[in-house]
């Protein structure tokens, strides 16, 4: 009987939010499909920093973790329901969209029942031996894999200018963990214009009557734009445009995702509206609000001092420069993709673009043979804003699968939207 570190199962996935955990829940029932899951942590936590009474997800519940690939998994959210007595004052509460903090406790529910999981096993190094992928863990454990899906998630995104003052200034990442200290300062600034942001910016706003603060809300956006939820446009989420989008130049990629911010880092329409409510509220109360709200702002410079950030600032349409003092920073500025550290001794085995990003392929491999190493949620350059999409994953998951085991055991999508992207065949002109 070979030793744990002898066997090599098919698969090895690194990382367990939500992608990597719905492909370990669809490969679940796979018998010729043999997987290990690692995560560091020692339990699954879904963006604890965010984790607000009353926010919810900004899809629908049927983007769970199996239900686009397979509606009957026993590792639906509806079974979830099922199983934790809460389906009917779900199905009375006649809202599509789970609260975030139930999310969290679904995936955590998934995560601790699945036999592939192993929490605790926070990955050191790749490296490959010539028959196989060996993956080692801070606690010396060793997994090797045939093949091995990268699921470690973006990290937070930093000003630059910001990282370089060094001062107590905070990502949404981790809000929650430092609310109360925030709510003792003087003047509390937050940069960013999408749903987080907007999150941060009510929380504090309708506490502001029991605390004696200033809030101060910066966006380089032209306006506090609502998230886009038409139709037509979801269909920007399809497999063909995505499939259209992979073929795209690099550089009307890039434009591309530029443009369609307001597709996916826009704000719900009723948060929008409940921000505009709670300040007239507020204002009819007489309890203030002292707030600032500025768009077309970007942050050109920072400076701490010990006490305050001294933020330099630039409106982009009038061309002023000014200044805002801040004690308290909150940076709603989103998250990136990177390449892990624990890649090094398999560098030479990837495909990584001029900027050092995973180059994926329409199969999310990213290795020079494309079918070694998978990604989740690090290919938004190549196959677009979708990449984040908690309603997308099931798909990917589907896709990988197929990949790793060579025929389609959850049917994959090719066409379901209305409208087409690039030129139909039927339309080409024939060169006469």
């Amino acid at each position: 009987m070979s030793t744990p570190q002898e066997h090599v199962h098919d698969v090895v996935g690194i990382g367990l939010g939500p992608f990597n955990l719905g492909l370990a829940c669809l490969a679940d029932p796979v018998e010729d499909l043999d997987g290990v899951f690692l995560e560091a942590r020692e339990t699954l936590a879904w963006h604890p920093g965010m984790m607000l009474d009353d926010a919810t997800l900004q899809v629908p519940f049927l983007a769970d973790l199996v239900t686009m690939a397979d509606p009957t998994s026993r590792w639906s959210f509806l079974n979830y329901l099922k199983e934790t007595g809460n389906l009917y004052p779900f199905y009375i509460r006649e809202s599509f969209y789970p609260l975030r903090r139930e999310y969290d406790d679904y995936c955590r529910w998934a995560a601790e029942r699945i036999g592939s999981v192993r929490f605790g096993q926070a990955v050191t190094s790749v490296e490959h031996d010539g028959a196989a992928y060996v993956v080692t863990t801070a606690r010396g454990e060793v997994f090797r894999g045939r093949k091995v899906v990268l699921g470690t998630g973006t990290q937070p995104r930093v000003l630059p200018c910001v990282r370089e003052a060094g001062g107590p200034a905070i990502h949404t990442a981790d809000y929650l963990a430092h609310k109360a200290e925030l709510q003792r300062l003087p003047r509390i600034t937050i940069v960013g214009s999408g749903q987080s942001a907007a999150e941060v910016y009510h929380d504090l706003l309708s506490e502001s009557p029991d605390h004696d603060y200033e809030l101060v809300w910066l966006t380089r956006s032209p306006r506090f734009f609502p998230m886009e939820y038409t139709k037509l446009t979801l269909e920007l989420t399809s497999p063909e445009y995505t499939s259209y989008f992979q073929g795209l130049p690099g550089e009307t990629r890039e434009r591309l995702l530029r443009e369609q911010r307001s597709l996916y880092k826009g704000i719900s329409g009723d948060l929008v509206d409940a921000i505009f409510d709670l300040h007239y509220r507020l204002r009819v109360q007489g309890a203030g609000p002292r707030t600032t709200l500025l768009t077309n702002t970007s942050v050109v410079d920072a400076a701490w001092d010990g006490t305050a950030y001294d933020l330099g600032l630039h409106h982009d349409e009038t061309d002023e420069d000014f200044s805002v003092r801040t004690e308290g920073l909150v940076l709603a500025t989103g998250y990136a993709a990177q390449v892990p550290a624990f890649l090094d001794p398999v560098r030479d085995r990837l495909r990584l673009d001029d900027q050092g990003r995973f180059l994926a392929s329409a199969t999310y491999a990213v290795d020079e043979d494309g079918t070694e190493v998978y990604v989740q949620n690090a290919e938004e350059h190549t196959h677009g804003f979708v990449a984040p999409d908690l309603g997308m994953g099931a798909h990917r998951s589907s896709v990988i699968i197929a990949a790793l085991t060579g025929r389609e055991v959850y049917p994959v999508e090719k066409r379901i939207a209305v409208q087409s992207f690039g030129v139909p065949d039927h339309l080409r002109r024939v060169p006469s």
